[in-house]
């Protein structure tokens, strides 16, 4: 049994088949955990979705922004915007299968992996929370996800504000916040105030701030962290962080990491893609 991430897919279905059969992936041996934001500006969202569905637990996703982009844009919660391939999903026979299916994704996961922790979020983990208590404030989102209140969630779910954690939050405030940062963070200040206006690579952060990952005393130690989202930063490969977005969409990559014996033993495998979309 091998165990793999792959970042962002973001509808090129291709990529992702290719990619599969470059890594010589088994449903009934392997387990791979995709990092979010299957869907959205690639050509075949629907194929994606699709695939994961009939997969099974081999397949395992998270959500990214992409992925609830969809499932507002299906609520009536956000017009699709011009870069949108969304049609596709929400057009479909099966669309309520896909969109039912999606919604019972988490936003956050964690493996164990000969004794050592490896967690897997989208975007990332605010520098005040540790893995289990990220993974706490991810099931509640994940259970207003699930039920019957998704559609006001979601009406409600945009915004930039609170720009930051605490534990004293209640409502929305409180799930805005938590989706925000594991769904759209890469900058922040030292004392955790989230940026969501720069897009750029790590060398380029706004002044006073600096990636989430890098902000000193972060509590979410003793496990690696894997998550996509950031396609400007590229492949980050740490001991302790490990960035899959490679741009797949913008005609880079698509990435997939084996895991050997530990976590510290890694091996890259990736795909190119066509392009998709133009950046910018």
């Amino acid at each position: 049994m091998a165990l793999y991430c792959i970042g962002d897919i973001q509808g090129c279905d291709s990529a992702l088949g290719r990619l599969l059969d470059e890594i010589g992936f088994s449903a009934s041996r392997d387990t791979v955990y995709l990092l979010g934001d299957l869907v959205n500006r690639g050509p075949e969202s629907a194929a994606v979705l699709r695939r994961c569905m009939q997969q099974g637990d081999a397949l395992r996703p998270l959500l990214g922004n992409h992925d609830l982009h969809l499932l507002a844009a299906a609520h009536g919660a956000r017009k699709p915007s011009r870069k949108d391939t969304l049609e596709q999903v929400l057009k479909a026979d099966d669309r309520d299968a896909m969109l039912d299916w999606l919604r019972r994704q988490p936003l956050m996961r964690t493996h164990l992996h000969a004794g050592e922790r490896l967690a897997m979020v989208h975007a990332g983990l605010l520098p005040a929370w540790t893995v289990d208590e990220a993974l706490a404030l991810a099931s509640e989102v994940q259970q207003v996800l699930r039920g019957p209140g998704l559609s006001d969630f979601l009406h409600q779910m945009y915004g930039n504000g609170p720009d930051r954690w605490d534990p004293a939050l209640t409502g929305m405030d409180r799930l805005r916040t938590i989706v925000n940062a594991m769904t759209r963070l890469r900058f922040c200040s030292a004392d955790g105030v989230m940026d969501f206006e720069s897009t750029e690579g790590a060398q380029k952060a706004p002044e006073g701030l600096m990636p989430w990952f890098d902000v000193p005393g972060r509590r979410a130690v003793g496990a690696l962290v894997a998550f996509g989202h950031w396609s400007t930063l590229g492949l980050l490969d740490r001991p302790d962080t490990l960035a899959l977005d490679t741009g797949c969409v913008w005609g880079g990559c698509l990435s997939a990491m084996r895991f050997g014996a530990t976590l510290a033993e890694r091996e890259l495998l990736q795909v190119h893609c066509e392009q998709s979309q133009q950046p910018g």
